[in-house]
């Protein structure tokens, strides 16, 4: 639109001179061609003042149109600066007064008498170019209100995501507590009580309890440098895979009245790390368990490892319990539940079967891809 006001503004100048031969008059229309660039020029890029400058600008043109009825052709693009400018009535205020400068300078051209086409003409490309123009604001602000709407809703969808991405890092931190510090500081709160009724009559038995729990303090002490740093659990932290770190596991969960057992089944290759790291808390949360309620004295872990799937089971000889009975929240208010967010995150899924008396059986299976699968 710069452009064409340019262009037209030059045409209508060369027209003048062509058709008038220099004077005093054509001085005039040059100067003041020369000054309607001018402002057009500054003002478009460095209006402080928008309204004056675009007063002054229809001034100047409407003294040029009186002098030369040539310039009116410069009428179309003021349309849209006035329209851009101005509020939407003031501005269709100012574009009928342009319209008819613009009918009558042209009838000053017409050759004889009155023009029916310069009458209707200017009118109508006036009203396109108004309509245009307003169509094309409105549209331009429908996209903005849009774009507004998505970068509200943006903003919106990243906190929803914040306040999830917290949420489940708070559930992931409370499962990892429980299953490592928690259940190492309720084993040794266990054991030192039960030096400390030994204590007199038999210190022997005492030490052996004191000394377990020194080591299951060590344990949980190298678990909460490694949980710091977000890293594997320790038993899987020096190599030999999930078999090693169960069969530690059993060995260090293994008590005077409590023997655990360990035993593998089946040929599988390398697990992933967050299925070995799920499966090896479980363990630790169902030995926590059998070691806290079950009353039992014998305990069993298997890993057994089939053709899609791993396997873990942990099963005792406790009291058992009714699973329909048991609180949603769990014995300890996360042992189950965690497992089974667990397994959720890895598509797996957790099956207790137990009865008063008879023991309880442990469950937690993890579907793996096959190699045809992955390739």
């Amino acid at each position: 639109m710069h452009a064409a006001f340019f262009v037209l503004l030059a045409g209508s100048l060369v027209r003048f001179l062509l058709r008038h031969p220099w004077s005093d008059l054509g001085v005039w229309v040059v100067v003041l061609t020369g000054a309607l660039a001018a402002l057009y020029v500054l003002g478009s890029r460095t209006a402080a003042r928008p309204l004056v400058w675009l007063v002054t600008v229809v001034a100047v043109w409407m003294v040029l149109v009186v002098l030369a009825p040539s310039f009116a052709l410069c009428a179309v693009p003021l349309f849209y600066t006035g329209l851009r400018t101005l509020p939407p009535r003031a501005a269709l205020v100012l574009v009928g007064l342009l319209t008819v400068f613009v009918v009558v300078a042209l009838q000053k051209l017409a050759d004889s008498g009155v023009d029916p086409n310069l009458l209707v003409a200017p009118p109508a490309v006036a009203a396109i170019a108004t309509a245009v123009f307003v169509h094309a604001q409105r549209q331009t602000d429908r996209q903005r209100a849009l774009i507004a709407d998505l970068l509200r809703t943006r903003r919106e969808l990243a906190a929803t995501e914040r306040r999830e991405g917290t949420l489940a890092e708070r559930q992931r931190l409370s499962m990892e507590i429980h299953d490592t510090l928690a259940q190492g500081l309720s084993s040794q709160r266990m054991l030192l009580q039960a030096a400390d009724r030994t204590w007199d009559a038999d210190p022997k038995t005492a030490r052996r309890h004191v000394r377990t729990a020194a080591s299951i303090a060590e344990h949980n002490l190298a678990e909460a440098r490694r949980f710091v740093h977000d890293l594997a659990p320790a038993d899987l932290a020096g190599g030999g895979g999930l078999a090693r770190a169960l069969a530690a596991l059993a060995a260090r969960e293994a008590a005077p009245d409590l023997e655990v057992r360990f035993h593998a089944e089946g040929e599988g290759g390398s697990l992933p790390p967050a299925v070995q790291s799920a499966l090896l808390r479980i363990a630790q949360g169902a030995l926590a368990n059998v070691r806290e309620h079950s009353g039992a004295t014998t305990a069993a872990v298997t890993l057994t490892h089939l053709d899609d799937q791993v396997v873990l089971d942990v099963a005792d000889d406790g009291r058992g319990f009714d699973p329909a009975a048991l609180p949603a929240g769990g014995p300890r208010g996360h042992g189950l539940p965690a497992m089974r967010a667990r397994l959720d995150r890895l598509g797996g899924t957790l099956t207790v079967e137990s009865a008063p008396g008879e023991g309880t059986v442990l469950s937690a299976a993890i579907p793996l891809e096959r190699p045809e699968e992955a390739r």
